[in-house]
């Protein structure tokens, strides 16, 4: 089943278990962040990928100019693992992850998590590719992607605790738009797939014919 199709059974699951007054808030968060333009800052294809280091959930630090040197290197950001979509699609990634090693290149994924909940993410779906932390967003800031989570949405996920301070360990309540990279040896991105709307993802796919 494609990624596209789990989404939008996903999707209609969640319609069909949420209040309205629930689903309104998301769509007008949505609405408001696609209004001001969030994702226009985004980093596109053509652009320089500014390079990385962070660790994952036991403490190893990854450099995204070791696994450049290996070949291309595909960076997805997520929001964390409390997003029943990030994790769909962290699930989907894992069965591409030998195909995209085969063709001698990385795959990273990229939240604000702290390092507890990032160990978690990657046990709880048994990844095999790198899953990393993101302290204060600081590598999404750079690639353009991080934008503060509108006050209504911050409300409702507090009352159905979802609480990002504690997943994040920090006040920000900032996230990373769901996005996509797939960055050259030299640096350059040679594809961006970046959406104000979580909901949702490229195909798995289109990363291994990107690369």
């Amino acid at each position: 089943m494609s990624l596209a199709k789990q989404l939008a059974e996903l999707t209609a699951k969640l319609h069909a278990l949420v209040p309205e007054d629930r689903l309104t808030v998301i769509e007008s968060a949505l609405d408001q962040m696609k209004t001001l333009g969030v994702a226009d800052r985004a980093l596109k294809t053509g652009d320089a990928a500014p390079a990385f280091e962070l660790p994952d959930g036991d403490g190893m630090m990854w450099r995204s100019q070791d696994l450049l040197r290996q070949g291309p290197l595909a960076a997805v950001f997520y929001r964390g693992r409390w997003c029943a979509y990030c994790n769909t699609q962290l699930v989907a990634l894992q069965q591409i992850h030998a195909q995209i090693a085969a063709r001698g290149a990385s795959l990273v994924a990229i939240s604000p998590q702290t390092q507890k909940h990032t160990y978690m993410t990657r046990d709880m779906h048994a990844l095999r590719f790198p899953v990393l932390s993101d302290a204060g967003n600081e590598t999404a800031r750079r690639f353009g992607l991080v934008y503060r989570v509108p006050q209504d949405l911050q409300r409702m996920y507090e009352s159905i605790m979802t609480k990002l301070p504690g997943y994040n360990g920090d006040q920000s309540w900032e996230l990373p738009l769901a996005a996509t990279y797939v960055i050259l040896p030299d640096g350059t991105i040679s594809d961006a797939r970046v959406s104000v709307d979580w909901r949702q993802r490229p195909e798995p796919e289109e990363i291994i014919d990107s690369l």
